[in-house]
Order: C-alpha cells, then sequence, then structure tokens
C-alpha cells in the first residue's frame, strides 16, 4: 500500500574532516630531509537537490538519518588527503526546509535547486603546511573538523496554482479528475481523500495546476478532521476555490454556511511561507447541480454569495456542465496573478567586508562563575577544534595563534589573574599570561614545548624570538586563516 508522506523530521550529519599528518622525510644520508605530511581532505557535505522523479517524503519517512562521508587523512611524502563525497538527497518540488525553531531556512523550488543541509568539517593541515621559521619541523598536525550535524523540518508544499478546499465529499476529488489526468479515490463517505492530489489543466494557451485537499470541517484549526494538515498544499496557490456540495442532506447545512465555515477556518490558518490565505482571489462552484433539489439551492444562494463579490458557477461533475466556463475562468485569474508576480532578479553577490576595528573575537566574563571568562569567535573556536591536546607543541601553537589574535591581551585588559579558568568552545584550561610566544625556536625535540614545562625558565633566545613573533615575523601567521 502506498504511502503519502509530506512532513518529515530528518537528522543530517556531513563528513568530519580528515586529520592533517606530521611527518619528516627520511632517506639514505638524509635522517631529517624536513616535514612533508599532508594535509586531510575536507568532509562531504549533506545536499538537499529537487529532483522531478521525487513526489513524496516517503524515504525520509523510513531513512531519516543521513550521514556524508569523511574526508581522509593526509599521509608522508605530501600525499593529500582525499575530501569526502557530497552527499546529495532528491526531495520533491516545492519542498520547505525548517529549523527545530520553525525558522525558514530554504524553499526549494525548480529542478535543480541545491540547499547545504549540513556543511562538511575543514580538513588539517600536516606539518608541511605549518613549518616556519619558528617551527622548520613541527612535529603535530592540525586535526580535521567535525561536520555539521543538524535536525531539520522537511514540508511538502505542492506548488499549485488553484487550491480546492470543502467539506468532505463535496465533490473535489471528482472535479479534479473530470479536469486533469489526476485519479484520485472517489467514494460516497467522508474522508475518501486522505492525501493532496495534483492535477494539470489546460484551458486554450494556458496550462496550469490544481490541488484538492482533504476536507475542512468546522473545528479544525483546533484539530478535527484531516484537512488543516495539509492547508500547506494550498499556500502557493493563486485562487482558492470552494467546492460547495448544494445535494448534501445534513442538517443545518446550506451552502452559505458551508462558505462562511471554511472562511473561518481558513482565516485561522497562517501560512509558514508569509502573507494571508484571506487576501487570495475566491471562486465558489456550486457542485451537483444535475440534481434537481441541488439545482434549485443553488439558484437560490447565487445571488447572496455574488453579492460578496465572489465569481459563482454551477457546475456538476457528471454531466460537466459548466466546466469549461469555470475552467476559463481560473486560467484567467492564473494569468493575471502570474503577470502581477515581479520578475526574476539576478543572483547577486553581496560583499561583506569585516569593520577595521572587529577583532574576530570576544572575551566576556562568565555570568555564572564569576573569575572565570569565556572567549567567543568564528576563529579561535576553530582553533580549539583543530588542537591535538595530547601534543605539547600543538598546544603551545594554539597559545602562539590566540596571543598573536589578541586573546590574552583582552584577557588582561578585563582583568584576568594566572590561573583563572578561560573557556573557549568546549574547552576550559587555565590562563597563564606569562607563557611568551615564539619560544618554539629554541625548541630541541618535536613534539615538546619547554613552555608547559613548570621549570623551565626562559633563556634570551627565548626571549628574543618572542618579541620577533610580537613583530609579526613569525611565519606562522600564514596558518592561521586555515
Amino acid at each position: 500500500m502506498s504511502r503519502f508522506v509530506d512532513r518529515v523530521v530528518i537528522h543530517v550529519a556531513a563528513g568530519n574532516g580528515g586529520h592533517g599528518c606530521a611527518s619528516v622525510h627520511r632517506e639514505k644520508f638524509k635522517p631529517l630531509g624536513g616535514p612533508d605530511g599532508g594535509n586531510g581532505g575536507n568532509g562531504g557535505n549533506v545536499v538537499l537537490v529537487v529532483d522531478g522523479n521525487v513526489h513524496t517524503l516517503l524515504d525520509f519517512h523510513f531513512r531519516p538519518h543521513a550521514r556524508a562521508a569523511n574526508g581522509r587523512p593526509g599521509q608522508g611524502s605530501h600525499r593529500d588527503g582525499a575530501a569526502g563525497e557530497d552527499l546529495e538527497l532528491g526531495v520533491p518540488n516545492g519542498t520547505v526546509v525548517l529549523s527545530e525553531d520553525g525558522e525558514v531556512l530554504a524553499d526549494l523550488i525548480g529542478e535543480g535547486t541545491r540547499f547545504v543541509a549540513a556543511r562538511g568539517g575543514r580538513g588539517g593541515l600536516g606539518n608541511a603546511a605549518l613549518a616556519s621559521r619558528a617551527r622548520k619541523a613541527p612535529g603535530f598536525a592540525l586535526l580535521g573538523e567535525p561536520g555539521e550535524a543538524r535536525d531539520l523540518v522537511l514540508e511538502l508544499r505542492s506548488v499549485a496554482d488553484v487550491g480546492l478546499i470543502g467539506f468532505p465529499s463535496a465533490g473535489k476529488s471528482s472535479l479534479i479528475s473530470v479536469l486533469s489526468a489526476a485519479r484520485p479515490k472517489i467514494a460516497d463517505y467522508p474522508f475518501t481523500t486522505l492525501v493532496p492530489n495534483l492535477g494539470v489543466v489546460t484551458a486554450g494557451d494556458t496550462v496550469f495546476t490544481m490541488a484538492d485537499v482533504p476536507g475542512l470541517i468546522p473545528g479544525a484549526s483546533e484539530g478535527k478532521g484531516l484537512g488543516l494538515d495539509f492547508l500547506r498544499h494550498i499556500e502557493r496557490c493563486a485562487v482558492l476555490v470552494h467546492v460547495v456540495d448544494c445535494a448534501t442532506y445534513e442538517p443545518g447545512r446550506d451552502p452559505v454556511s458551508d462558505v462562511d465555515a471554511l472562511e473561518s477556518e481558513l482565516a485561522r490558518y497562517t501560512p509558514a511561507l508569509g502573507g494571508d490565505l484571506a487576501d487570495r482571489p475566491r471562486v465558489v462552484v456550486l457542485n451537483k447541480v444535475d440534481i434537481p433539489e441541488a439545482r434549485e439551492l443553488a439558484e437560490l444562494v447565487r445571488p447572496d454569495l455574488a453579492d460578496r463579490g465572489l465569481p459563482v458557477f454551477e457546475v456538476s461533475t457528471v454531466t460537466r456542465e459548466g466546466l469549461r466556463e469555470l475552467t476559463f475562468a481560473l486560467a484567467r485569474v492564473v494569468e493575471e496573478d502570474r503577470r502581477g508576480r515581479p520578475a526574476a532578479e539576478p543572483t547577486r553577490i553581496v560583499l561583506r567586508p569585516s569593520a577595521v576595528d572587529d577583532a574576530g573575537f570576544t572575551v566576556e566574563e562568565d555570568p555564572d562563575e564569576p573569575g572565570a571568562y569565556i572567549v567567543r569567535g568564528e576563529r579561535p573556536e576553530r582553533w580549539v577544534r583543530q588542537t591535538d591536546f595530547g601534543n605539547d607543541e600543538a598546544i603551545g601553537y594554539l597559545g602562539d595563534r590566540l596571543a598573536r589574535l589578541g586573546v590574552e591581551d583582552a584577557l588582561a585588559g578585563l582583568g584576568a589573574t594566572p590561573g583563572c579558568p578561560v573557556t573557549i568552545g568546549d574547552i576550559t584550561f587555565d590562563w597563564e599570561p606569562s607563557t611568551p610566544a615564539g619560544i618554539a625556536v629554541t625548541m630541541h625535540q618535536r613534539g615538546t614545548d619547554p613552555r608547559l614545562d613548570p621549570t623551565h625558565r626562559p633563556s634570551a633566545a627565548d626571549r628574543k624570538a618572542a618579541k620577533r613573533a610580537r613583530r609579526g615575523l613569525d611565519a606562522d601567521e600564514g596558518a592561521d586563516e586555515q
């Protein structure tokens, strides 16, 4: 049994970046030929792509988890790791991507439209890329960044020009079946239509699409019935058609009260894409006039509906009476709506350079812990994620980068004291402001940093190297953008 799914929650995870390689070239008579560790490959992205062959979100209902490939780690001899392949997921035309909080992230319309749902992590630099005058043979490499992971809500909002709304068994499915090639299930009991149906209608030179949603009943906005859950499929419609059953024998119902009840439910619905359904053009279709009592009722209520400014058509899906006039009237409204839409503008690339005084980070005192500080910023948080905290030299390199960025000066300016907790990203450490930047030039053993040795006392060479680093002579700064 086939199923129609138009709303799902998916869990996407991009690929992790590959780690950089820490390697030293060795060959006969050249035991230390210099660093030759390659860079890690970038992780793959998770991309949503509009696919014309996909018409439902059913696949995501059964397989809600999607993960892209990881980047490969770098290797010696300057061999970079391969990038992870992007994972492309086909979605129907008209899919809206929302965050967990309900924020609209993307509205995917048109074959081939793409949206990067999760970005892959960057690959880490190998020690060959980290070599400089201060570190001629680094004994460490940068770690690959983890890929982005997030939960997203996918909702299908059909791309239709005309939306059919009405009570259950009003004849909406019969109407779309005679106007188009759609073949919905038709029966003489309420809630026959359980899923939206789409059909393509041709009127002269105009071709438009029509959507039929499950019937609305009074109280649908409070969860009664099925129709309100599917009103998202008429959010894009240029015209809404009230299909009214003039042959119903239910007590307390007549065409005018049916239209009032439908309008009340529509007024309570707030489209996620903006706008208001109350502003859409309306057309009233008095259906089943092939029955004599229904024709008499239609002729009786037609003046009242026309006085509201609503175009009214008397039709019968059995005898096809009035269908031609209705089809061309809908085509005129659709054409008018298409002419009134603004022309698509070419894609513009907007460059927003950062301000001259933008340091790229902020430092503030932790409100929950007096004397503790939190550093926020894309670059320092990324550098922390890339650092191998099992390698002292890598930790010293991180300290040099943060010092050059101005984090230490900012902490000192806020009154931070030695040993106070400082949090960057997911890492909290004790701040040691006396550690000079740049003394790595005097290191003798790869993978170590004398500054992390509490018994170490900076020598004259250490102080000279630190001074050079503060003047910007350290070539490590070229890697700070990674």
